[in-house]
């Protein structure tokens, strides 16, 4: 089976927060979104709760992996986990933690198995997991452990993917004052070669074409700005260019992202997290999806978190979510670039 019979596994995310609605929305509009089958690891009792509160008649089937796909059709597929979830909406709870867990681990324990086609995850919040006891940074790095399992490492790199644009932060989650300590040439290389791979292999660019920011204000002018442009940033473009692989920079960050700088790369690599998402989330807001490259499987997410104050209210846009799950069934699939 390939990427498109097999259905996708959405996990819940937080129960509290907003990954539910959105799954039961993004259901609803199936039909007129043309998505492909998918099934929620959840509890199909609080789903139930959750649907008659907000009004929306959703059937659901409690089924097996191996059934969702015939179920999708007539009704919500859920597979159903060990652990209950007690957990009101908008009000997150440490309690919760075993249940956004074991969704995840159960979703790709199918997909690493062949049940599935690709991992759609609905937003967690890291520090409702930090009081459970969870030890992992966030979704990304508990994924690569998973993976890890089979014996190998895997280096995650998130990219932030939209059909405007597609930016790959090299560092992420530290604080910005770490991040000329931690921004090292063997780091971006290594980022590069994922990212060109990737554009390869999953998204049918034959010749994919990398544009790397400057970590500095106009790419350090020549020294005078900062000297890691110089010294860390350029020597990594020489190393990927001698690989064969398409990079140019480092460019000043605040030139990169208008439409006619757009059309001379595939993706953009920032050096921090905000030089990355900030232009995406302007220019997609609603639309853009987080993607990890480097795992032995799909896995996409909407581009945004659990909405604590808006959740229950039925007022969340389910795009993002929706943009996600086409984009994993096209990845999953091998689909090539539209």
């Amino acid at each position: 089976m390939n990427g498109l019979t097999r259905p996708l596994l959405l996990t819940q995310g937080d129960p509290a927060g907003i990954g539910p609605e959105l799954t039961l929305r993004a259901w609803l509009q199936r039909e007129r979104d043309a998505l492909p089958p998918f099934a929620v690891l959840a509890d199909s009792s609080s789903l139930e709760r959750l649907a008659k509160a907000l009004g929306w008649t959703v059937p659901m089937a409690v089924v097996d992996v191996s059934q969702a796909v015939s179920a999708f059709p007539h009704a919500l597929p859920v597979i159903p986990l060990k652990a209950m979830v007690s957990a009101e909406v908008g009000k997150p709870d440490p309690k919760s933690a075993p249940s956004v867990i074991e969704a995840i681990e159960t979703a790709v324990e199918f997909v690493r198995n062949g049940s599935a086609g690709a991992v759609v995850t609905n937003p967690i919040a890291k520090h409702v997991l930090y009081d459970a006891g969870f030890r992992h940074p966030g979704h990304t790095e508990f994924l690569a452990a998973l993976a890890g399992r089979d014996g190998n490492t895997y280096h995650p790199v998130m990219m932030l993917w939209s059909r405007d644009l597609a930016v790959v932060p090299v560092t992420v989650h530290i604080p910005l004052s770490s991040v000329p300590e931690a921004l090292t040439s063997e780091l971006i290389v290594a980022t590069g070669r994922i990212v060109a791979r990737e554009l390869r292999e999953r998204f049918g660019i034959a010749d994919p074409r990398l544009a790397l920011a400057g970590l500095n204000p106009h790419a350090g002018e020549s020294g005078a700005m900062g000297k890691e442009d110089g010294a860390v940033i350029a020597p990594a473009i020489a190393t990927l260019r001698a690989e064969g692989i398409a990079a140019s920079g480092p460019l000043p960050a605040d030139t990169m992202f208008h439409p006619r700088a757009r059309k001379g790369y595939d993706a953009a690599l920032a050096m921090y997290h905000d030089q990355a998402l900030i232009p995406i989330k302007t220019i997609a807001f609603d639309e853009a999806v987080n993607v990890t490259l480097g795992l032995p499987f799909v896995r996409t997410s909407p581009d945004h978190g659990t909405a604590f104050d808006i959740a229950g209210k039925g007022i969340a846009r389910p795009d993002s979510l929706i943009a996600a799950i086409r984009l994993a069934a096209r990845l999953g699939a091998g689909a090539r670039s539209p």
